[in-house]
């Protein structure tokens, strides 16, 4: 008999919360080095693992089976991928909330505030704590009223109500209870699917092939060989609508030349922003990679800006580590503005407006 790991199932639906922790707890916060493998190459880990991993497509495929699928009476956009962690989504809600509101829309963006207390629906006030909103959220309401809301259902019928004629779904791709009109599955290229197994025996929700078949567009974020090298590895993905993308620093008027930086970040995959710093021209003396989304204290902050001082280097962190700062760090640490760029725009917004002008197909 197999039994339930860690609790990971609750009522016959994948705790995603519960299966995080506890993967954290087994790896310190740091995705398994196995989750990384080739596909292919699954290893005893894997093999070991694998059994869990059954168990948890069977719960994610009688949730979307039984979920809800409401239509909330306003159009949806949902951008989320398949992966555990970030794959760059952040950037890409922003991406759709700027060209919705070049459309003459009105859009809200519903987040379930990952890393906050509150359950919402809530509002985002930019003077909100991250711990209590969650750090997206925060970084979001710059660009578009922005809510919390765990219940996503409700998160999308109050901005509804307070006036958006379209809501951004900020990670819903496995949220079963609001039907979408349009869904984008995002991909880092670099990171790609890992070895290709699902959750705990590797690092996806559900599987590629699943992904695409609810996704009606595939945004693939990376340098021309990262997207190269995942296209050859999963051939699959041509198949779909593709729009390869590349996260730029936004021109703010900072110049990053010659800059010598002590750069941190809790994303997830730290290493983009370090080599986006150096793409802008800055000297990255110190580098400091952390688990996505880890607190920062005023502690860990104190002691990073005396190691940054040893060096003759300026703190430097991403716009959503940002938004986790002590108050009184926020003056003191630059962050570092990135815009998503995607080729072949037209055509994504031309699917995009093609969308909103029909209800969603049943699910």
């Amino acid at each position: 008999m197999i039994r339930n790991p860690g609790g990971i199932i609750n009522n016959g639906v994948p705790d995603m919360r519960t299966g995080i922790r506890m993967i954290g707890r087994m790896v310190g916060m740091r995705p398994p080095v196995f989750w990384g493998n080739p596909p292919g190459a699954p290893g005893l880990a894997v093999r070991l693992l694998a059994p869990f991993s059954l168990i948890w497509r069977a719960a994610d495929g009688h949730r979307w089976q039984h979920g809800g699928h409401t239509d909330p009476g306003v159009p949806v956009i949902c951008v989320g991928n398949i992966n555990l962690g970030g794959t760059g989504k952040t950037p890409t809600v922003i991406w759709f909330v700027e060209h919705l509101g070049a459309l003459g829309r009105t859009p809200h963006i519903v987040s379930r505030g990952y890393g906050g207390r509150e359950t919402g629906p809530l509002r985002i006030r930019p003077d909100m704590a991250a711990d209590a909103v969650g750090d997206e959220p925060l970084l979001l309401c710059a660009f578009a009223p922005t809510w919390v809301a765990k219940n996503r259902l409700l998160g999308v019928q109050a901005a509804r109500a307070a006036g958006a004629d379209v809501v951004v779904l900020d990670d819903g791709m496995q949220n079963p209870s609001v039907r979408k009109n349009f869904t984008v599955m995002v991909v880092d290229a670099g990171q790609g699917f890992g070895n290709g197994y699902l959750f705990p025996a590797g690092p996806l929700r559900q599987s590629v092939p699943e992904g695409l078949a609810r996704a009606d567009a595939v945004v693939i974020i990376g340098t021309g060989a990262e997207q190269r090298h995942l296209l050859a590895a999963w051939p699959a993905l041509t198949l779909s609508d593709i729009f390869a993308a590349r996260v730029k620093p936004l021109h703010t008027g900072m110049d990053w030349s010659d800059m010598r930086v002590f750069a941190f970040a809790g994303i997830g995959r730290p290493g983009k922003f370090f080599d986006t710093l150096r793409a802008a021209g800055a000297t990255v003396a110190v580098e400091r990679a952390f688990a996505d989304h880890q607190p920062l204290s005023d502690k860990l902050m104190t002691r990073m800006a005396r190691e940054a001082n040893r060096v003759n280097a300026q703190l430097v962190t991403t716009e959503k580590d940002a938004a986790r700062l002590p108050a009184r760090w926020r003056r003191k640490v630059l962050p570092l503005s990135v815009r998503l760029e995607v080729a072949g725009k037209d055509r994504l917004i031309g699917l995009l407006q093609a969308a909103l002008g029909h209800n969603p197909e049943d699910t």
